[in-house]
């Protein structure tokens, strides 16, 4: 073989050592092109057949193709429709050959993923990964590529690299199925979240550097980490901790600090990192001048400059600029200029070490309210949504009116939540939409009752009651309730709208027998019937006088070992009553939601009156108030109070006793039985019969006899429950409750009553959990009472349907 010979033999080698799967198909096309050429140059086509298909149908390929019966073709023309058929994804293969006209198209199908499966993955959810995977075209039925899922893989790592998890792996197993298709395996190995081993910040000069760290998320280990994971790296903690480091030395007058550069250093077993911030630390500035500049359009230039929190003098503030700039962009909002801007910009003064900060605002078009919209609403009526707006159709936006008009539909306590949007109305720049969605929760229920509760024994009965009647805002309650301690039937309505301004209206129908003869309070039986009426007045946004009127008509009967502070009642004021009471209460709220708010605060102060000419003349005062204090963003503070206070006057002398307050049990002291504290009764010392009873045949505390004078008052510490994904229907807290009831009046004949007095005050603590279904609120608490004394009765776990907390 002669030397050139061995060169061309050589080169032929390196040639097929270069060539692949892909390159030697592009080879036998270019020869199968250059046999075409040398038996026809060009030819007309006649027929197109394709074969091969299997999921792919020949509609699509025809769509796909850029030719038709009757074109003619040639050399380039092949070429063409070879890139086409390939640039679709379809196939891993195409060749086209000619039989006389007829072209000839053969395909080999890429196979269609039939199952995906992801195994050892738990920081991060399936669903989240199936979802990103789908967004990279890797989802079941979609057709399959390798390159997609290899890339698909190396952001996989990427993304547990970001959170600190060097030694994560992912590996995939691709296995094929009968019909063209493939199942896909990954493979997760999480591996353990890298811990901090140091954390360096280099340039500090003019701070502790204990001051710098203690701003970071990221920690230095600590005994409390195992339960705080405060020294696990992850990227996204990292970004934080470098904007919490700016904001640290902007808001302290560093106008021109920067962070350098990071450095993360990952020890060989990758389980702990090194982290090193490189920081220029900058001059300090005061502020040398404060400008408002930009288009204000009608509003006063004096009026915007007083919502400016960045004064002259000042060291300056990056968290005062903020707040100056949401403070302008709120005012203006509030005027209608929905798309407004402001932003403060400090300009540094390189001769004295001062900076002038200038607010750009562009109040831009005053925008206007196209429509306002509800959806999500399956039963609550458009009508009873739109007459709590304050925002209206036609008027200018404001973003006050907005988020008032959304804070009075979650105070409506028929919706787990409201969310609002403003998009602007396509091909305008001064209209937009206010769109609210709601998504509705339980207001009311239809039960037959037949069960058990904790204070009242077996319990049969019915009841409808619901919060929104038909959608239509209205509230209609009618139950008959029998149990061992109450027979009850009522009816009442409510109306929050009487009329289109406001006023409330509402009337109820009741009667009530109290059988208290065996209960663990005095003993005695009440027969009570009667009627009512009130109304509802509006005197501002969040505030209301209420106005009624109650006719009641009561018997009483002594049970059979009545006690004596009820039989010198009933010899002084007699065992029938007919009284005509009015009330007149006042309350203002606030509160973000009518059911589980977390932020505001309600008030509300009553008065009762039995009237002159009633056959008992008395009074009772009630102070009520709560407030929720926002925390953090998942923790809330509860304070609630209540006050009561009555009296008799004119020929009564005292608060008649079946008015008295109780205090006990949930809304009250937890940890204690329901309404058992405060004032006992004493024992009698003749039976109904007038037959003498002998000692010690009762206990010598006697029962729960209440008084005229209640003080309460609770702090409750709301935490979410953990693994939860909806807890807006759950409610748990820690609490601490203080109070008791006393009697300003004692009886002649009482020996265990006693006045206010800071030692007979109650106290408990415990953990209360809130849930809301569908028969309504079901509360739980374990409490642990303190302060206990020889009369009181404890109960560590109690539970209540029907009350929140």
């Amino acid at each position: 073989m002669t030397a050139k010979h061995r060169s061309v033999a050589l080169a032929h080698q390196a040639r097929q050592r270069r060539v692949g799967l892909r390159g030697l198909a592009c080879i036998l096309a270019f020869g199968w092109l250059i046999s075409l050429s040398a038996h026809a140059e060009r030819f007309t086509v006649t027929d197109i057949r394709l074969q091969g298909l299997q999921r792919v149908s020949a509609g699509t390929v025809f769509n796909i193709l850029p030719l038709k019966v009757g074109d003619t073709i040639d050399e380039l023309t092949v070429r063409g429709l070879i890139r086409v058929l390939f640039k679709s994804g379809f196939f891993r293969d195409v060749r086209i050959a000619r039989d006389e006209g007829v072209l000839v198209v053969s395909f080999q199908e890429r196979p269609a993923i039939e199952t995906i499966e992801i195994d050892g993955n738990k920081a991060i959810k399936t669903e989240a990964l199936l979802d990103g995977l789908s967004q990279q075209g890797l989802r079941e039925g979609e057709i399959f590529k390798q390159s997609t899922l290899e890339r698909v893989s190396l952001e996989l790592e990427r993304q547990y690299v970001a959170q600190g998890r060097y030694g994560a792996g992912i590996e995939t197993t691709v296995k094929e199925l009968p019909r063209n298709r493939v199942s896909i395996k990954i493979d997760v190995e999480e591996g353990k979240t890298s811990g901090i081993r140091h954390i360096n910040i280099v340039g500090v000069d003019d701070f502790e550097m204990n001051a710098l760290l203690d701003e970071l998320e990221l920690k230095h280990p600590s005994l409390l980490s195992f339960y705080r994971n405060d020294d696990k790296y992850s990227r996204e903690k990292l970004q934080g901790d470098i904007e919490r480091l700016e904001s640290f030395y902007r808001d302290r007058g560093y106008v021109e600090f920067r962070v350098l550069s990071t450095q993360v250093s990952v020890t060989p077993d990758k389980r702990q990192v090194y982290l090193t911030i490189n920081v220029n630390e900058g001059e300090k500035y005061d502020v040398a001048g404060v400008n408002l500049i930009g288009e204000l359009n009608e509003l006063e230039p004096e009026a915007l400059e007083r919502l400016l929190l960045v004064e002259e003098g000042q060291v300056f503030s990056q968290a005062r600029v903020t707040a100056s700039e949401e403070r302008l962009t709120g005012a203006l909002g509030n005027a209608g200029y929905t798309f407004a801007t402001a932003s403060g910009v400090p300009r540094i003064n390189e001769d004295d070490g001062t900076v002038d900060v200038e607010f750009f605002v562009d109040a831009g078009k005053r925008a206007y309210v196209r429509r306002i919209s509800f959806s999500g609403n399956r039963v609550t009526q458009d009508e009873v949504m739109r007459r709590e707006m304050r925002q209206m159709e036609g008027g200018w936006a404001s973003t006050s009116l907005i988020d008032l008009s959304k804070v009075r539909l979650e105070r409506l306590g028929y919706f787990k939540g409201v969310n609002v949007t403003t998009p602007e109305v396509p091909g305008t720049d001064d209209q937009i939409d206010v769109d609210f969605t709601v998504e509705e929760q339980p207001s009311g229920s239809v039960s037959a009752t037949f069960g058990f509760a904790q204070a009242s024994g077996l319990i049969i009965g019915g009841n409808y009651q619901q919060n929104n009647v038909l959608g239509t805002g209205n509230s209609l309650n009618f139950g008959v309730s029998l149990n061992r301690f109450q027979e009850s039937a009522n009816f009442s309505y409510f109306n929050p709208y009487f009329t289109m301004d406001g006023i409330s209206r509402g009337f109820n129908v009741f009667y009530r027998r109290l059988d208290f003869d065996e209960r663990n309070i005095a003993r005695f039986i009440t027969d009570s019937l009667g009627a009512g009426v009130n109304f509802s007045f509006p005197i501002g946004e969040t505030r209301r006088i209420n106005l009624g009127m109650v006719v009641e008509q009561t018997d009483i009967t002594e049970g059979r070992f009545p006690a004596q502070e009820i039989s010198e009642f009933i010899d002084k004021n007699g065992s029938k009553a007919l009284n005509y009471k009015t009330n007149l209460s006042w309350n203002a709220s606030t509160l973000n939601r009518g059911l589980f708010p977390t932020r505001g605060r309600s008030q509300a102060v009553a008065m009762e009156i039995a009237l002159p000419g009633s056959d008992l003349e008395f009074f009772k005062l009630t102070y009520n108030a709560q407030m929720f204090l926002p925390i953090t963003r998942s923790l809330t503070l509860r304070l609630r109070t209540e006050i009561g206070y009555g009296d008799g006057y004119g020929d009564t002398e005292a608060l008649p006793f079946y008015e008295h307050f109780f205090a006990g049990g949930f809304g009250s002291i937890r940890g204690f039985e329901v309404s058992t504290l405060g004032p006992r009764t004493t024992n009698p010392t003749e039976d109904a019969d007038g037959n003498e009873i002998p000692p010690g045949f009762f206990r010598p505390r006697g029962d729960p006899f209440g008084g005229n004078f209640l003080f309460e008052g609770s702090a409750e510490l709301i935490f979410p429950l953990p693994f939860m994904k909806d807890s807006r229907q759950v409610r748990p807290a820690f609490f601490v409750d203080v109070g008791n009831v006393f009697n300003t009046d004692c009886p002649d004949v009482s020996t265990n009553c006693f006045d206010f007095g800071t030692d007979e005050l109650r106290y408990a603590a415990g953990l209360g959990v809130t849930w809301l279904t569908g028969l309504g609120p079901m509360t739980f608490a374990i409490a642990k009472p303190f302060n206990v004394k020889d009369f009181d009765d404890e109960e560590t776990f109690q539970f209540e349907l029907g009350r929140t907390f």
